[in-house]
């Protein structure tokens, strides 16, 4: 699940790249959105993987 998020927030970071230079003006709003969902996504799976004391697999 962790590596979903992940790859969520880079294509975030990149449509967000795309908005904020001018290349897609009318995604800017949008991938401000996405930035900050998947952002908080990551927060929370970081979170869940910590408390649930599970160590990684090899």
């Amino acid at each position: 699940m962790l590596d979903w998020v992940v790859v969520f927030l880079v294509l975030a970071m990149l449509a967000g790249v795309f908005g904020f230079t001018g290349i897609a003006a009318e995604a800017a709003g949008i991938a401000v959105i996405l930035f900050y969902i998947f952002l908080a996504l990551l927060a929370i799976s970081i979170v869940m993987k910590i408390l649930s004391g599970k160590k990684p697999l090899d």
